[in-house]
């Protein structure tokens, strides 16, 4: 057998049977072999940067393995911002690349580069097989460092001439890994003391709750001890209920900011993050010094890595939450369980009142023209079918997004990591492949969908039921809201215009850029068409795009 029979074989012994990629011609001997490998779908994107997103996505959504196909260095370079951010999400993901024929390295052929050493900053590991007989070794050891926590892209270089080289090596697995398990007694017993005895808890929850499948833990540990429960600032995934009263919303990118919202709780539980995403330098820590804090983490690379814990434990987190609410159970006094009943009371109260404000936000520009983020997305959110996943780069509308849509568990909604735009339309790709059985609406604002608008062509061509809504702006807001934190922080002059910041000259088409790839699609100008439009667009049960006019920054 060639050595490209043993990475098509390594592909299907590790369950990863999808391939999201964009064609070369050092990629022939993988592509010549998909004619032999039905059981193996091939997703063609018309850019790097879509297939890495699209395998990424695919991966969180299906909690399989994702892997990419590109082409070698040009390829390569221009998949490296999305492996970037899949570095970021903790995405398993397996992105290979054709390289030149080794026995033409000195010859410095067409196309050809260090791949290894390209790759290798933004992933867990970076090779390439000097041999067919490494094919083998490679790809196992390749779907192992992916998976182990914290997950992350592995990159893999396949020359022209190993593919084609003849070897006895068959693929193999590396068997059943059981990754993290369950911390120590005496930790588990003082974490449960602390939370017990704490006069005011709050937890901070990371995308590892989602993986690790532990929402209703979280969810009664919250319950149990009365606290209130906060997300970082760029998550992944869903990690608590948007609409429990105990959910509160993102942690700023600013320490001082951070310190200042949790200031009021002298301990401070975070569970599966990276936490501390910071955009603006203060010279402070995130948590104030009247706050212990524990930190519960599936990897120990990210444990205590940014900042000192009063107690820092590693295990699988739905396992261990399940063990520290045994202990809370069989530990619990009438006195502590009244005052976390106490507690829980004051924070329904609160998050009525936060309700109340937004609805009165809401009415107060319910009918301005072009119509608000807010009243945009309450609209799409009445049109929506039941069970819809919202994959959401809107950025500044996600406040809204989180108000006005119920998601309720993992799977949900998926969102980009990392900070670069670009995410949301190529991620919806590979959701919808991972979840076949259930709807999918991409919602991305302008200048983001630019950055991966080859995606729709993507949809069209696999037929794809995605309903896409660009929320048209015409300028990149976020920008425009960071300048002014960057002149005020800096004591900048504030009465200069926004440079370079808009989008408007001339303004961009989207349904017309969706119909020339294949998309039907509509602008909505008036917020009252719009709940309509959405509902007509998921009935077509094919890929859709609608453009909706909102206003930009006041």
């Amino acid at each position: 057998m060639r050595g490209a029979q043993v990475f098509m074989d390594s592909l299907l012994l590790h369950g990863a049977n999808r391939i999201f990629g964009n064609p070369g011609t050092t990629e022939n001997s993988m592509l010549d072999r998909l004619i032999d490998y039905p059981d193996i779908e091939y997703y063609v994107t018309l850019h790097e940067g879509v297939a890495v997103g699209a395998a990424s996505f695919y991966a969180l959504a299906s909690q399989t393995t994702g892997v990419a196909n590109l082409h070698v260095a040009p390829g390569l370079g221009n998949g490296i911002g999305m492996m970037f951010n899949a570095l970021k999400a903790n995405a398993p993901l397996i992105v290979t690349a054709g390289q030149q024929d080794t026995r033409m390295r000195l010859q410095e052929p067409l196309l050809s580069h260090d791949l290894v050493a390209m790759a290798k900053p933004v992933t867990k590991w970076s090779v390439e097989p000097q041999s067919a007989n490494e094919m083998a070794p490679i790809m196992q050891r390749a779907f192992k460092i992916a998976n182990d926590h914290p997950r992350g892209p592995v990159f893999v270089s396949l020359p022209v001439n190993v593919m084609e080289q003849e070897t006895t090596i068959a693929a193999s697995t590396s068997g059943t890994l059981e990754r993290a398990g369950i911390p120590h007694e005496d930790s588990l017993a003082q974490v449960a003391t602390l939370l017990q005895t704490a006069l005011n808890p709050a937890i901070l929850v990371g995308d590892d709750v989602a993986v690790d499948n532990a929402v209703a833990q979280v969810v009664a540990l919250a319950e149990k001890i009365g606290a209130p429960v906060f997300h970082e600032g760029l998550r992944c995934q869903i990690s608590f209920p948007s609409r429990h009263p105990n959910q509160r919303g993102a942690i700023p990118f600013e320490a001082a900011q951070t310190a200042k919202k949790l200031a009021r709780y002298d301990l401070v539980l975070m569970l599966g993050g990276h936490f501390f995403e910071d955009i603006w330098f203060d010279a402070t820590s995130p948590i104030p010094e009247t706050t212990r804090l524990i930190q519960i983490n599936s990897s120990q690379a990210q444990l205590a890595a940014k900042i000192s814990v009063d107690l820092g434990l590693v295990g699988n987190l739905r396992t261990t939450l399940e063990q520290i609410l045994l202990r809370l159970n069989e530990a619990g006094s009438a006195e502590s369980g009244q005052a976390a009943t106490e507690r829980n009371s004051n924070l329904a109260e609160e998050h009525q009142a936060i309700e109340a404000d937004h609805a009165d936000r809401l009415e107060r520009l319910w009918d301005t023209s072009p119509m608000s983020p807010g009243r945009a997305i309450r609209e799409i959110s009445q049109g929506l079918p039941i069970e819809t996943i919202v994959v959401d780069e809107s950025i500044t509308a996600s406040l809204e997004t989180a108000t006005h849509f119920d998601f309720r568990q993992p799977g949900d909604y998926f969102a980009g990591r990392g900070g670069g735009i670009g995410q949301g339309i190529a991620a919806a790709i590979g959701v919808q492949v991972a979840q076949p059985g259930r709807r999918v609406l991409a919602l991305s604002g302008d200048g983001s969908a630019m950055y991966s608008i080859q995606a729709l062509w993507t949809a069209a061509h696999h037929d794809l039921p995605i309903v896409f809504v660009i929320l048209a702006n015409r300028e990149y807001r976020v920008l425009k809201h960071n300048m002014d934190i960057y002149r005020a922080r800096f004591g900048v002059g504030s009465n200069k215009p926004y440079p370079n910041m808009d989008l408007n000259t001339p303004v961009l088409d989207f349904p017309a850029l969706a119909q020339g790839m294949g998309v039907p699609g509509e602008r909505i100008s008036d917020a009252d068409d719009l709940a309509g439009a959405i509902e007509s667009a998921f009935a077509t049960n094919a890929p859709y795009l609608i453009e909706v006019v909102i206003s930009g920054k006041q």
